[in-house]
């Protein structure tokens, strides 16, 4: 298991492996082959960006099955999804803001989310795996009132859109068995959602598959693969986190 990051330091963008307090910066492409330098930089010295920069920031409706059922909705037999802007993309750490243009509920959704490592386009259930690099912590941010407000169209891609609203990091997790994972998210301190990855409609070796025949996936590309009950609003000046154990731990604040 290793756990990669990107970071700005003294005005330069990086990456490299966590390594406790430090970071063991490489060289090269982050999904090619990369090179440790030997150079070691603290934690606490660098600004945490995303771990990557997806082309495609793609995510998962109804894709548990104790969601879909409180929500009386059908179990889907297919991958339902939409994509998030890439202006949305906010690293740990940052702050989630509050859009000027809309005084609605904003809500979290804790998710896993899938990192693409190689370029893939309609490969097999069990051949997507290996095109998968590693997994990272997603807190797809939603102006929820937005949604269903106008009945003629669901805005997807505006409520889930607007700046800051794109949460993930602050690591690529390498090496996991995803289905042993849970999510959990934690707002103010209390534990909101916990729920198990084996609850899963499509796993994410079939997520990537399928979607994949739909649209080329490039590395650094992230799917989120959707998330179960417990999703709820924040108010300003709220502390949100998602927790994954064995994945890591995305810290932000709402203002």
């Amino acid at each position: 298991m290793a756990q990669w990051l990107r970071y700005t330091h003294q005005g330069n963008i990086g990456f490299g492996q966590l390594q406790g307090d430090q970071i063991a910066v490489h060289t090269g492409d982050l999904f090619a082959n990369p090179k440790a330098s030997g150079e070691h930089l603290k934690v606490q010295d660098v600004t945490i960006e995303t771990p990557c920069v997806p082309s495609k920031f793609i995510a998962l409706v109804d894709n548990f099955h104790a969601l879909v059922t409180k929500l009386e909705h059908t179990v889907p037999d297919e991958p339902l999804y939409f994509l998030k802007a890439s202006n949305s993309y906010l690293a740990a750490g940052q702050v989630i803001q509050v859009p000027k243009s809309y005084a609605g509920k904003v809500i979290y959704e804790g998710e896993l989310g899938i990192v693409i490592g190689t370029k893939c386009h309609g490969v097999s259930v069990a051949d997507a795996a290996q095109y998968i690099f590693g997994y990272t912590c997603v807190n797809d941010v939603t102006a929820v009132e937005i949604l269903n407000r106008n009945p003629g169209y669901a805005q997807w891609s505006r409520s889930k859109s607007f700046d800051t609203f794109g949460v993930f990091g602050p690591t690529i997790t390498t090496n996991v068995d995803p289905m042993g994972l849970s999510i959990k998210t934690i707002l103010n301190d209390q534990e909101r959602q916990n729920y198990p990855m084996s609850d899963t409609v499509f796993t994410p070796s079939q997520l990537v598959s399928l979607i994949s025949q739909d649209m080329t996936l490039m590395p650094g590309d992230v799917i989120a693969c959707g998330t179960s009950v417990g999703v709820g609003s924040m108010k300003p000046g709220s502390q949100v986190s998602i927790v994954i154990d064995g994945v890591g731990r995305l810290d932000n604040r709402f203002e």
